[in-house]
């Protein structure tokens, strides 16, 4: 595969988001919930929660918080019940989307997501659209900033921890591994001491598209500023060659 860096992208998000951290604590406290409901408290016996706690940290949430969040979601039988939705579709000169939410209403949300999309020129499609031009993968991205390795040690690292491939890109390093095989290995970087800028499974496009015209950027800016507004959508993914 090869890498494509969206590592720009992360550190401008990053840097947006530190003056609106109670969203992205109010986002990944969502995600807790359902993955302790879904398979238990303790981060040792589900693995998938302790990839978020380690995404949770990444996004400098405090422990206590982290914490609070895994008590709250095992201890109250009577809390929200929040479920996964995805949503697919087409931004400006057919640029694929794919709209992740975690939601008590799926009404509310997916009006909110077709909104966004209208207002920015696109629409939404049947489940299936686009997907189909993605590939699911581990995805864990190492900022050369943070990172004092050769590259080709810290290859050698990555692939004996059984990542599939390894990118090197002007300012990060990029590791894909199998979904399945993402955890541990995210866990043998972690335990090699290397910092992770970001770590999660996501969605990535077999092919990317450019947009050449000043409009036609213009709405798919307005999509994706809409959908990051918006409380319910956890992660958005597409194809724009920005």
């Amino acid at each position: 595969m090869s890498g494509h860096s969206k590592f720009a992208n992360i550190k401008h998000k990053k840097e947006r988001n530190d003056s609106t951290k109670g969203k992205i604590f109010t986002k990944l406290g969502r995600e807790i919930a359902v993955c302790v409901k879904e398979g238990g408290a303790d981060p040792n016996a589900n693995s998938r929660l302790k990839d978020i706690i380690a995404k949770a940290k990444s996004n400098n949430m405090p422990n206590d918080t982290i914490d609070r969040s895994i008590k709250k979601a095992a201890g109250d039988a009577n809390a929200v019940n929040y479920e996964t939705v995805t949503y697919e579709g087409y931004g400006p000169n057919g640029i694929a989307i794919i709209v992740e939410a975690l939601t008590d209403n799926k009404n509310r949300t997916a009006a909110n997501v077709r909104n966004a999309f209208t207002k920015g020129g696109g629409n939404v499609g049947s489940q299936g659209c686009v997907s189909y031009m993605f590939d699911e993968k581990g995805q864990i991205i190492i900022d050369k900033e943070e990172c004092d390795m050769k590259a080709d040690d810290l290859m050698m690292i990555v692939l004996d921890a059984g990542a599939e491939d390894f990118a090197e890109e002007d300012d990060s390093f990029e590791i894909f591994t199998n979904p399945d095989d993402f955890s541990s290995v995210r866990e043998n970087i972690e335990k090699a001491g290397i910092a992770m800028a970001q770590a999660d499974i996501s969605m990535i496009p077999q092919t990317w598209v450019e947009l050449s015209s000043e409009q036609d950027i213009k709405m798919m800016q307005r999509i994706l500023d809409l959908l990051d507004e918006d409380d319910d959508v956890n992660e958005v993914y597409h194809n724009w060659e920005e």
